[in-house]
């Protein structure tokens, strides 16, 4: 039997703790590449350095983790032991004790990250499908009259649109359909409320609403069947769910996204404060232009009175009555469709607002209204009978110093008969001249007799 050779005889390579962890090192760090790592937190500390020092462990074993500033900063959330967190993380060793461990890049909670991830791929599929695109968002309208708000009718949001909707606009008729907005019934339920109603056309305009919760809560909205749904439907939709800092897939997909559902019931419907003070206006405009137009048809009566004091002849004066009687009919009948048609609409609007108990300000509103009506009708009634008054006394002052009327009274105007001039002295006149007496009824042939 052969002996084995001596130690000196056969070269040997000699590694020292050093070397060796060293060595082990960068053979993990070069071989394996980033990996997620679930597990649960135990052994947590965070020194003063800022750096985090903790174990993830399962069932079956347990791995050392260290995370270090900067990236510790950047977390959105308190990590501490029991919690469940998925580590992205370099493989490496930590030479001083020789010990396998994860160097962490980024730390989620475990659930949520993993919701986040399916959120980002289905928001960026959905993206590029052309569901989100700008140019499909539908205008909402300017005074939904029937509103549908699809929400959990036990929830607190529905009360909270509801008593917005009540205050700013009372005269709207809202329906709440009831659909579960937690679990996996409730995504095929939003699916089938939003076609019903979508075919049924009732609503001006459909409300997806729920409050706020964890992203788990609300991940029945964060579904690609009911962001698909939003968009096929023949109704505006708006989008209301949790908080302000919540977004989720049907925010994306629908035509307006809100940030609470108060906030939502405030976008869908304007304020009856902002409608009497709308009213409000309109009545000063509508008094302005009728104040204006009975200006402008009385000066325009006055510019008559001038014409036909500078025209004589009673031809002249009988058509221009006629055109006085056809102006007074116009002016009244314009008048009168002026206030009129105002008045109709006010009563209208008055009696709509009448039966959701209006605010006391309209009905102050339509009282002053009517009574300034009353006051033009008197005003312009005045008016005509004046001028009517003036036009009569026009025509006899004419008919007083017109030459016929002295021809009625007796008189004559003699014409020569062969220039048709009047003759106005006995110098004039010569014997055996032909003249001609015009009288009120007819004309004389006359001729002079040698004195």
């Amino acid at each position: 039997m052969s002996m084995p050779p001596s130690p000196t005889a056969v070269e040997r390579e000699v590694y020292t703790p050093t070397a060796l962890t060293r060595f082990v090192r960068d053979l993990l760090e070069d071989v394996l590449p980033l990996i997620w790592v679930e597990g649960e937190i135990s052994n947590f500390s965070r020194p003063a350095s800022g750096h985090l020092y903790f174990t993830l462990k399962d069932a079956g074993a347990q791995v050392r983790c260290a995370m270090f500033r900067p990236k510790s900063t950047w977390l959105r959330f308190k990590p501490g032991d029991g919690m469940r967190v998925l580590a992205r993380a370099r493989v490496s060793l930590y030479e001083a004790r020789g010990e396998f461990q994860l160097i962490v890049e980024s730390l989620e909670e475990a659930g949520a990250g993993a919701l986040q991830r399916a959120f980002d791929e289905l928001k960026a599929r959905l993206a590029a499908e052309g569901l989100f695109d700008a140019a499909k968002k539908r205008a909402l309208p300017r005074m939904p009259m029937r509103i549908g708000v699809i929400t959990s009718p036990s929830g607190a949001a529905v009360r909270d649109v509801l008593s917005v909707l009540a205050r700013r606009f009372p005269l709207a008729r809202v329906d709440v359909i009831p659909v579960p907005v937690q679990g996996k019934e409730a995504p095929p339920a939003i699916v089938a409320a939003l076609a019903a109603a979508s075919r049924a056309k009732a609503h001006d305009v459909l409300l997806l609403t729920r409050g706020g919760g964890s992203l788990e809560d609300l991940w029945a909205f964060n579904d690609g069947a009911v962001a698909r749904a939003i968009r096929a439907s023949s109704i505006p939709v708006v989008s209301a769910i949790g908080h302000e800092v919540d977004f989720t897939i049907a925010d994306f997909a629908a035509d307006l996204r809100a940030p609470t559902p108060s906030a939502a019931a405030e976008l869908l419907v304007p304020d009856l404060r902002d409608l009497a003070r709308t009213l409000a206006h309109q009545h000063a405009r509508a008094t302005h232009l009728l104040t204006r137009l009975l200006e402008s048809r009385t000066q325009h009566l006055d510019h008559l009175f001038a014409r036909l004091n500078a025209q004589r002849p009673q031809a002249r004066i009988a058509r221009a009555d006629e055109r006085l009687l056809a102006l007074r009919a116009r002016l009244a009948d314009g008048m009168r469709r002026g206030i009129e048609r105002p008045m109709m609409h006010l009563a209208a609007l008055r009696a709509r607002l009448q039966a959701r108990d209006p605010a006391s300000l309209l009905a102050h509103k339509h009282a002053r209204l009517h009574g300034l009506a009353e006051r033009l009708r008197s005003a312009e009634q005045r008016n005509l009978e004046r001028d009517a008054a003036r036009l009569a006394e026009l025509a006899r002052t004419l008919h007083a110093v017109s030459p016929l009327a002295t021809l009625d009274r007796g008189y004559a105007i003699l014409l020569d008969e062969a220039s048709g001039r009047v003759v106005r002295s006995v110098a004039q006149a010569s014997t055996g001249q032909s003249l001609r007496a015009r009288v009120a009824d007819g004309e004389i042939a006359l001729r002079v007799e040698k004195d």
